[in-house]
């Protein structure tokens, strides 16, 4: 028997349309992938981030007794069963989402810890192709697989990630551990001078390292770039190592110039990389539209239609603008309640 609603994804996308889903009785069963060398984990990109400050309803307080009792022993924090102080005012990253994932589970949300491999979209109901589980059926379908950001892959890089190095300013550039210091950007598109251009409201001073002698950003971007005072290019460099300590994290970048190879290096208490992200869609082979960065296309305005009627995308994965938790909440939501309407028009409820 075919299932209303196959969720695939597992960040906050994906858990508030499993918990839509879920009070709507439609008995949604979510594939929340597993671990992968691409970058893909379960729980989304939220789960690598540290603290969260801009999520709506987590003013600073202490989490500890609320999170004991809110959530399974085996997710509840280190830091919430021994005598140490919360690590910051606010709630991490995996802590959010593991809540989300715990009340889709309250609601009664089925979870398979598996990827989707292959999808047919040609046929209806559509079949899904897990890893190493049985195919499975599905009336509706909400893919909700997110997008990962782009990292260098330093080793150097990947030991100080949520310890100075971040690829969402917007997300991360507002936390103590950032301001009043130097920062560096490493990027050249409008990307990287929006998040460059964000970053001199915290920072001492933005270092903007770009492997050429000019932005690739539009030109008003470009303009604002180089006549923000707080902003120093470095151009010609690439960043060839993160430095940094345990105790303080990052501490500086050691840059490389590509046209001599000299190398220079710069104290900085944080690196961003705005190299751009990568939509989780490889999965699909095509079988839905998208635009030319590889986002799943929104056929109808304000609304999480795809190409496909019946399947659906919410969050990073059809969004190259905001990619924000709060925005891939709030199209879970949508999503959800788009499955739910489609499924009562065709008779399905």
């Amino acid at each position: 028997m075919a299932e209303k609603v196959v969720i695939i994804g597992s960040g906050p996308a994906g858990w508030t349309a499993a918990i839509y889903a879920a009070r709507a009785n439609l008995n949604p069963l979510v594939y929340e992938g597993t671990p992968r060398p691409d970058g893909m984990i379960p729980l989304g990109q939220l789960a690598l981030t540290t603290e969260v400050e801009n999520y709506p309803s987590w003013p600073a307080g202490d989490l500890r007794q609320y999170l004991k009792t809110a959530l399974p022993p085996e997710d509840v924090p280190y830091w919430a069963e021994k005598d140490k102080p919360q690590p910051s005012h606010t709630i991490e990253g995996r802590e959010l989402v593991a809540l989300m994932r715990k009340q889709a589970v309250n609601f009664g949300t089925r979870i398979v810890s598996d990827d989707i491999v292959e999808v047919d979209f040609q046929k209806h109901p559509f079949g899904l192709k897990p890893r190493d589980n049985p195919p499975v059926e599905a009336l509706t379908v909400i893919v909700a697989t997110g997008a990962r950001a782009n990292y260098l892959g330093l080793p150097s890089e990947d030991a100080y990630k949520n310890r100075g190095v971040s690829a969402c300013a917007v997300c991360d550039g507002a936390l103590p551990r950032f301001r009043n210091k130097p920062l560096v950007v490493v990027g050249g598109g409008d990307t990287a001078v929006e998040e460059g251009t964000y970053l001199t409201k915290f920072a001492s001073v933005v270092y903007m390292v770009h492997r050429r002698d000019q932005l690739r950003a539009s030109k008003i971007m470009r303009e604002r770039a180089l006549h923000n005072p707080k902003i120093t290019m470095k151009w010609n460099s690439v960043l060839s190592e993160v430095i940094g300590n345990d105790r303080d994290g990052v501490t500086g970048a050691r840059l490389k110039s590509t046209v001599d190879g000299r190398s220079e290096e710069v104290a900085a208490g944080g690196v961003f990389l705005a190299i751009g992200h990568t939509p989780n869609t490889d999965f699909l082979k095509g079988s839905l539209d998208m635009n030319d960065k590889g986002y799943i296309r929104w056929t109808t305005s304000q609304r999480t239609y795809t190409s496909v009627e019946g399947v659906f995308a919410a969050g990073d994965v059809a969004d190259d603008y905001y990619r924000q938790a709060v925005t891939a909440a709030g199209t879970g939501c949508m999503a959800a309640l788009d499955a739910e309407r489609w499924l009562a028009s065709k008779g399905f409820d």
